[in-house]
């Protein structure tokens, strides 16, 4: 962000963007006609929208399987040891389901580092929309870069704005890894675990900071063409 030092205007996006049709707003240069900075940071936002789908699909499609998995296979195991209770089990019982559980952490690593890699995207793409600002400005000039690109609001506004989405990602992947911790210890209790998933499968830190809290309905606003239509 040193690059952006120069740079003043808001930092924080809208908790709540209003849902407005798009205004008829004053004629602006940017507006008049579409210049590549729209395109690129059009493309960028979008490209960035994928990586959060991505995310969900991650944690809600192979977290959520590896963890449940896991679970299960542990209270099977359990449930099973309690019924031989006066008994030896056998190898054939207690060494296929350890295999499993093995298996299914391993995944659960698996699906941390597939987060890491989508949280570094993020990162790089907010990085190449920094460069698309102070491009813009390099070219266009200052009043430029402030104006209104579609609706409201200017390429600083969005560029200055969009590293906040930052934030609750990063606390969620920390809370990720912090679940996967716990879930590792084979003596971890069935209360512990389930509370564990549900936590999971609620990803709080995003409720209201994620991509589809804060940011989709407001570029549906105010970028034309978001979702490809003309």
């Amino acid at each position: 962000m040193s690059r952006l030092a120069s740079f003043k205007g808001p930092s924080t996006p809208s908790a709540s963007p209003v849902r407005i049709k798009s205004p008829s707003a004053p004629s602006s240069p940017s507006r008049l006609t579409e210049s590549t900075y729209h395109r690129k940071i059009r493309t960028l936002l979008q490209e960035l929208r994928a990586v959060t789908e991505t995310w969900e699909d991650i944690v809600l499609m192979d977290g959520l399987k590896a963890a449940k998995g896991l679970v299960d296979t542990r209270t099977d195991l359990d449930n099973a040891l309690h019924a031989f209770s006066k008994t030896q089990p056998t190898y054939r019982l207690v060494g296929p389901k350890i295999a499993l559980m093995e298996q299914y952490i391993s995944d659960l690593d698996a699906v941390e580092t597939k987060l890491k890699k989508q949280f570094m995207k993020m990162n790089h793409i907010i990085e190449n929309m920094e460069s698309v600002l102070c491009e813009a400005h390099k070219v266009k000039g200052w009043r430029w870069v402030q104006e209104p690109l579609w609706v409201t609001w200017s390429l600083e506004k969005f560029v200055i704005s969009i590293p906040n989405i930052l934030i609750p990602y990063h606390r969620s992947l920390t809370m990720h890894a912090e679940i996967m911790q716990s879930l590792r210890a084979h003596n971890v209790s069935f209360d512990v675990s389930r509370e564990a998933i549900a936590k999971w499968a609620a990803q709080p830190f995003l409720e209201d900071g994620g991509w589809e809290a804060r940011w989709e309905d407001l570029c549906a606003v105010e970028i034309d063409r978001w979702n490809g239509q003309k």
